[in-house]
């Protein structure tokens, strides 16, 4: 049996076994791979989940981890290395490679949020979060040459902090991604604190959230008319990357 699997903490939200599991069974699988969540609650828990699970040859990992876990793995691809974050990790013998599939379903779902309504020559962004999910982010809006801002609770050198996120900078930036986990279930009623009196049809909301799939920042733009998408599309393209890499095909 190939065991595959997901750290983080905490799991309640994810959709990762369930995904897998399913698609297990439906292509003939489920008696050769198995996918189990492996809540850590810490990183420094990871060697002795590695000694208690020899059978791993795969992992995806998710917040908080996708950096911390860096130092852990024994080789870095590029493009993981040019992110500075990993998501998913696959074992080779004695090494451990860390990827980023995360870049790759970001980009592809955003193009399918865009759908060619907006001359991508002139969006601009915001990108709500500073963690290792916002930096998969940035790097698919580098690929794409979609200039964007950095946002966090506090102001710093290379982000603006939410106060000052003013009228102005809504009026220029149209694309808001939230990299945050705020709103995620259980705790449904969190939200980035954005003024959405600013925000309005011309505005694409995305949230790398998928559970819920409507998540209060959503909702809260919907009711402004803006365009809106939620992470799962995401979820399943860096999933199948993930596969891809886990099964030596092409990254």
């Amino acid at each position: 049996m190939k065991l595959l699997g997901l750290i983080g903490y905490p799991l309640s939200h994810s959709f990762s076994k369930k995904y897998f599991s399913q698609k297990f069974e439906n292509e003939g699988l489920a008696s050769d791979w198995q996918y189990e969540l492996f809540p850590i609650g810490t990183i420094a828990k990871f060697p002795e989940l590695l000694k208690s699970h020899p059978e791993l040859v795969g992992l995806n990992v998710t917040i908080p981890y996708k950096e911390d876990v860096m130092r852990y793995v024994t080789e870095l691809h590029p493009t993981a290395q040019e992110v500075g974050a990993v998501n998913c990790i696959k074992f080779e013998g004695e090494k451990l490679i860390g990827f980023n599939t995360d870049y790759y379903g970001f980009q592809k779902s955003l193009l399918g949020l865009l759908d060619g309504e907006h001359d991508k020559r002139t969006l601009q962004a915001l990108i709500l979060g500073t963690g290792g999910s916002s930096k998969a982010v940035a790097y698919a809006l580098k690929g794409l040459d979609i200039p964007y801002k950095y946002v966090s609770r506090s102001a710093s050198k290379g982000a603006l902090s939410y106060d000052e996120v003013s009228k102005d900078i809504l009026s220029t930036h149209h694309l808001i991604i939230n990299t945050t986990p705020l709103g995620m279930t259980p705790h449904t009623e969190g939200c980035p604190p954005i003024n959405f009196e600013h925000i309005g049809e011309q505005h694409f909301l995305y949230d790398l959230v998928y559970n819920p799939e409507v998540t209060t920042f959503l909702n809260k733009g919907i009711q402004k008319g803006t365009k809106t998408k939620s992470g799962l599309d995401m979820l399943y393209f860096q999933a199948e990357k993930g596969w891809d890499i886990w099964n030596s095909l092409e990254f």
